[in-house]
């Protein structure tokens, strides 16, 4: 139901490991799963003001902005430096068969959820099956 639109991601994030910037990361982390008629995908967003998220929905691209702004640190000797700060995006094509009108999104933790239903039309269902037998009629006295 969800399809991911960066076909390279896992080079891409091994070369962001190996030679990439803090200040340029390649893509939120997410995890997507399927729980009862919704699909959530949670991404991993520490330290981000929810102000700053931005979620669109066009056709069936869902697209996720959030920034983290470098804080200056007046007269700081750093010892490390590994949290990473800008622009993060990450994009989803969406299945048909998911309700892009009643899309809902909660950030709590610093983990943006995003709650997609399933359509109702791609809702299993039942079907009545009949024989090609006749009823017998009833008979009358």
């Amino acid at each position: 139901m969800l399809i991911r639109t960066d076909l390279f991601q896992d080079l891409d994030r091994l070369t962001n490991q190996l030679w990439g910037s803090l200040a340029k990361p390649s893509t939120i982390p997410l995890d997507a799963y399927k729980e009862g008629d919704h699909y959530v995908v949670e991404f991993d967003l520490p330290g981000v003001d929810p102000e700053s998220i931005d979620i669109t929905i066009e056709k069936n691209l869902l697209s996720v902005h959030a920034v983290r702004p470098y804080v200056e640190r007046d007269n700081a000797g750093f010892i490390a430096s590994e949290r990473s700060f800008g622009s993060f995006t990450r994009q989803l094509f969406l299945s048909d068969n998911l309700d892009t009108d009643n899309i809902e999104a909660d950030y709590t933790n610093g983990v943006l959820k995003v709650r997609i239903p399933v359509a109702e039309k791609a809702k299993p269902r039942k079907v009545r099956i009949t024989t090609g037998k006749k009823e017998p009629a009833a008979l009358s006295a």
